[in-house]
C-alpha cells in the first residue's frame, strides 16, 4: 500500500537523511541531546488560548511561548475522545491500529495499551533519557498497563479521567451537576478518584483542588533531578483538566465564578509558566523543547464548564474540526524560530518520529506506525510531509486530503473546502460528486490498511 507500507519505508529513509542534514545545518556537529516536554491538556478547545483568539481567557505565559516559538493552526489530535487520542500520541499510530477500536477505557475494563507497543517514552528511555509521566494516563489502570510498563521511569497521576471512581461501582455524584460541585467545598470527596505513584495508590480520593499545582511540582522536581544527574529528559505532563469536574486550589477557588472553565485554563497557564521559569533558572531553556496541546476539542454541552472551538464546528466526540483540530504551541529557543506560524497539516501521531529526530533518538518500533517526521516543518526548513489524515472515533469517520475534507455521516457524505470554509458550513458533495467519490474511495483504502495492520490490545491474560 503506497501510504502505509511503502511510505513508511521511504519516509524512514528520508527522515534519517533529513535529520542528519538538519543537524549539520544547525550546529555543525552530531546532534546533542534535547530535553522534551509534552504538555497535554484534557478537553481544551481550539480557541481557548489568548494566542488562538480567545476573547476572555487570559494565558500570558503560553502566549509568550507562542511569541518565542511557533503556533500550529492545523494541528490534529488523532481522536475526539480521551483514551484513543492518548494511545495515538504515545505510539505514533492511528488509534484503531493499537487500541482495537476502543475510544474510552473505564475502571471496569481489564484491557489497556499493550506493553509490547513501542511508545515514545520507550524510545527515549532506551536512548538513555530519564523519562516521567505526570498526570492523566487513561490507557489501562491495572499495573500491567501503567506508564511504568510503557517506557516511563516514574509515574505520578490519575489513572483515568477525573470523573471516574475506584473501585468499580463506587458511588459518585449524578453526572452533569457541575455548578453544584464547583460551589461545594466538600464535593471533591464525592469523586472516588485515586492518585497513583508508580504502581501504588497513595491518595484516595485525590484532592482535585490541588492536583494541577501538584502535577507541576512533580514535573519541576523531575526536571531538577534530571539536571543534577546530568541526564537528558523526556516529560509527558498530561493535565486532568479542564475535563469536568473542575477544581482550583482553595486559595484561588472562587465559588461564585461565572466561568469556572476560564479560571481553570488560566491556572494551567500559570503552572506552565512555573515550568518555563524553572527551565530558565536551571539554564536548560536552550536545550529543551516544549509542545503544548490538547487531547481533543471542548465538551460543548457543559456550557461555562467547557471551552470553545471557534471558528471551528462542533467539539469533543465529533469528527468535525472542533472535535479534533486543537491548539498547539511549540517552544524551543535556538531551534524553533520565534514568532512563526504554520497552517500546514500535522498531527499528534507525528510527534513520535518528529521529536525523536530532533532529539537524535533512533525510531525502532514494534510495528509500522502512521506518524511522519515533521522536524523540517518545526525547524522552518521545509513544508509538512503530510497531505492526508484520517479522522477516527472507533471506526473511520473522515479524511482530509490537502484542503478538502470528506466526512461520512450514516449513509450521507459531506465534502468541505477547509481553506475557504474552516467552519464546515457549506457541503460541496453534490457540487463535486467526482471529488467526493475519489476521497471516499481513498478513505476506505487507507482505513483498510490500518485495519489489516491492527495489533492486539493489552489484556490481563497475556
Amino acid at each position: 500500500m503506497r501510504y502505509n507500507r511503502l511510505s513508511f519505508e521511504i519516509g524512514s529513509f528520508l527522515s534519517a537523511l533529513l535529520f542528519l542534514s538538519l543537524s549539520s545545518y544547525l550546529i555543525g556537529k552530531p546532534a546533542e541531546k534535547l530535553n522534551v516536554i509534552i504538555v497535554f491538556t484534557d478537553d481544551q478547545g481550539y480557541q481557548d488560548l489568548g494566542c488562538f483568539g480567545s476573547p476572555d481567557i487570559r494565558t500570558p505565559r503560553i502566549d509568550r511561548m507562542a511569541k518565542e516559538g511557533m503556533r500550529l493552526t492545523s494541528f490534529y489530535s488523532a481522536n475526539p475522545v480521551c483514551s484513543a487520542s492518548r494511545a495515538a500520541l504515545l505510539t505514533g499510530c492511528y488509534p484503531k491500529r493499537v487500541l482495537a477500536g476502543k475510544t474510552v477505557l473505564f475502571p471496569r475494563d481489564d484491557v489497556g495499551l499493550n506493553p509490547k507497543e513501542t511508545t515514545i517514552a520507550d524510545l527515549f528511555q532506551e536512548d538513555g533519557y530519564a523519562t516521567a509521566c505526570v498526570g492523566k494516563w487513561h490507557l489501562g489502570h491495572h499495573p500491567e498497563f501503567l506508564p511504568t510498563r510503557q517506557g516511563f521511569d516514574s509515574y505520578f497521576g490519575i489513572p483515568y479521567s477525573n470523573d471516574m471512581s475506584h473501585p468499580v461501582g463506587a458511588k459518585r455524584p449524578r453526572y452533569g451537576l457541575w455548578d453544584k460541585c464547583w460551589k461545594d467545598p466538600n464535593s471533591n470527596d464525592l469523586w472516588q478518584t485515586p492518585l497513583i505513584r508508580d504502581e501504588e495508590i497513595i491518595e484516595h480520593p485525590v484532592d482535585q483542588h490541588t492536583i494541577t499545582r501538584r502535577y507541576t511540582d512533580e514535573a519541576i522536581s523531575f526536571i531538577q533531578k534530571s539536571k543534577e544527574a546530568k541526564k537528558p529528559f523526556f516529560l509527558y505532563l498530561a493535565h486532568s483538566m479542564p475535563h469536568v469536574p473542575l477544581y482550583l486550589p482553595r486559595d484561588i477557588h472562587n465559588v461564585d465564578s461565572k466561568y469556572p472553565y476560564k479560571d481553570v485554563i488560566e491556572h494551567i497557564d500559570e503552572q506552565v509558566g512555573r515550568i518555563y521559569d524553572s527551565l530558565h533558572q536551571l539554564d536548560l531553556q536552550n536545550d529543551t523543547l516544549i509542545v503544548y496541546t490538547s487531547d481533543n476539542g471542548p465538551w460543548l454541552r457543559f456550557d461555562h464548564h467547557a471551552g470553545q472551538a471557534l471558528p471551528l464546528r462542533e467539539g469533543k466526540g465529533t469528527a468535525y474540526e472542533g472535535g479534533m483540530r486543537v491548539p498547539c504551541v511549540v517552544w524551543g529557543p535556538g531551534r524553533i524560530q520565534a514568532g512563526t506560524q504554520s497552517d500546514e497539516l500535522i498531527s499528534t501521531i507525528d510527534l513520535l518520529p518528529t521529536l525523536s529526530a530532533l532529539g537524535g533518538v533512533k525510531v525502532k518500533t514494534h510495528g509500522p506506525i502512521d506518524g511522519l517526521n515533521q522536524s523540517a516543518l518545526l525547524l522552518g526548513k521545509g513544508a509538512s510531509v503530510r497531505n492526508e489524515f484520517l479522522y477516527y472515533k472507533g471506526q473511520v469517520q473522515a479524511l482530509r486530503q490537502g484542503k478538502y475534507k470528506l466526512r461520512k455521516s450514516n449513509n450521507n457524505l459531506e465534502l468541505y473546502d477547509l481553506e475557504a470554509d474552516i467552519g464546515e458550513q457549506k457541503n460541496l458533495a453534490k457540487q463535486q460528486p467526482q471529488k467526493t467519490k475519489e476521497l471516499f474511495a481513498r478513505m476506505m483504502e487507507l482505513d483498510a490498511e490500518v485495519t489489516a495492520g491492527m495489533r492486539p490490545i493489552g489484556t490481563l491474560k497475556q
